[in-house]
């Protein structure tokens, strides 16, 4: 089953070659697959990491020695390496000289016709110093191309090249998880994608898939990263294209909804989309959702939450492992909040249907023994505003029925009716300014 539900030759296509190795990385420790290796080598054989290329056959075929074709296409990268780096020296010996960067900088802005009349650097060193860039992250050494890619941006900042050398350093800070850096260049790219005029819509589409592929790296390792998910993934026009061109990506706004703590008013909205998604693409974790929400199937929801926590595990994204300082074991943080959000969720939405509830019937909905059970709903009576008590001598929970304030209800229609009059005026707005430009 836990193969059944990767996603990962789905998010492959949508990633540049070096990201993909992070996710084979995580296949191969959890066992999933057989042939990870020969993978590893093929996806290697397109960049220039001819070592590590090396290194994987080794291991692989348990031998030193290494096909000719390796050996001849190392000698051809490190050939290819000292040419680039070459080409490049007049430029990258000038950024190392702090003084003279800050003389151009005076203005925040390099001055171009200083640096070609008083150094001789021009457009051919600052294309070299791109080519040499991206020779660096095609090696693997990706801090020394972050540093170039980013000196280029500033050299160039109105080149439509500018825009590859912003998905090259966004896709550096994610390999080296520099995590507070690459999320600055993720909504720089955004800001850059929503007002960029595209040849065709469909283009500016495709980039808002690979920023939202690219952005689960971020998002899943960032401390504020699960709340952030949410506001990129749920506004309409990415919304959208996950629907329309990528509906996997369902699974980790479903979860996104699910481990946040706080609800959000989005949450509503989301469940539209699962009601209207159900039957169109099958995810253990975004069907949770729709039994709970949308089928009030309480027995297949406690099925789905068994199936949603080996997706968990086995997801490069959702699985990623953590050291318990307190019990010296390896614990996954992401499925020990989902599990402990997803009872809440089944218990909250059961407790709108029925006042009076048998304590082994939920405990059995909610996967856990009669006394797990009974101090979990203990725990939740005594830390949130829920009236209920348990009734020892029946073995029942009773709920006091909860009458919503009608002002309560007047403000959150109000709020959801000032939010689709926004959606819809900057939906009229868009429109105009895309008839004004034609």
């Amino acid at each position: 089953m836990a193969a059944k539900y990767d996603l990962t030759q789905l998010i492959a296509p949508h990633l540049d070659r070096h990201l993909v190795f992070p996710l084979l990385e995580f296949l191969q420790e959890r066992g999933l697959y057989e042939d990870i290796l020969k993978a590893k080598i093929e996806l290697l054989n397109h960049t220039n990491m001819v070592d590590y290329a090396m290194d994987i056959h080794k291991s692989l075929y348990r031998s030193d020695d290494v096909p000719q074709e390796m050996v001849d296409r190392r000698v051809e990268v490190v050939g290819r390496l000292k040419a680039l780096e070459e080409a490049a020296a007049p430029l990258i010996a000038f950024l190392q000289n702090p003084n003279a960067v800050q003389e151009l900088r005076a203005d925040k802005q390099y001055n171009l016709q200083l640096l070609n009349d008083r150094y001789k650097i021009g457009p051919e060193q600052i294309e070299a110093l791109y080519q040499y860039a991206k020779f660096q992250f095609e090696c693997g050494n990706y801090s020394g191309a972050a540093d170039y890619l980013y000196q280029y941006r500033a050299l160039c900042p109105n080149s439509e090249r500018n825009l590859s050398a912003l998905w090259g350093k966004l896709a550096a800070e994610i390999l080296m998880q520099n995590w507070d850096v690459a999320l600055e260049e993720l909504n720089r790219l955004k800001e850059i994608i929503d007002s960029k005029n595209f040849s065709s819509p469909m283009n500016q589409v495709q980039s808002r898939i690979w920023l939202m592929h690219w952005s689960l790296f971020i998002f899943f390792n960032h401390d504020n990263g699960r709340t952030q998910i949410i506001d990129l993934f749920n506004q309409d026009k990415y919304l959208n294209a996950i629907q329309t061109n990528a509906p996997h990506l369902m699974r980790y706004l479903a979860t996104a909804f699910i481990v946040n703590k706080r609800r959000r008013p989005q949450f509503k909205e989301f469940i539209k989309v699962i009601q209207q998604e159900q039957y169109s693409y099958e995810d253990p974790i975004v069907q949770f959702l729709a039994c709970v929400y949308v089928n009030y199937d309480f027995d297949g929801a406690q099925k789905k939450m068994k199936e949603c926590e080996e997706v968990i595990l086995n997801d490069p994204f959702l699985g990623k492992r953590a050291e318990d300082a307190n019990l010296g074991t390896v614990v996954v943080p992401l499925r020990d909040d989902f599990l402990e959000n997803a009872r809440l969720f089944i218990f909250e939405t059961y407790c709108r249907i029925h006042h009076r509830i048998d304590m082994g019937v939920l405990a059995e909905k909610l996967n856990l023994n009669y006394e797990e059970a009974e101090n979990w709903i203990v725990n939740l009576i005594r830390t949130s505003k829920l009236d209920a008590k348990i009734d020892s001598k029946t073995g029942t929970i009773v709920i006091e029925p909860n009458h919503p304030n009608v002002y309560e209800q007047l403000i959150d229609h109000t709020k959801g009716l000032s939010g689709r009059t926004y959606k819809l005026v900057s939906q009229l707005l868009e429109h105009a300014q895309a008839q004004a430009a034609r």
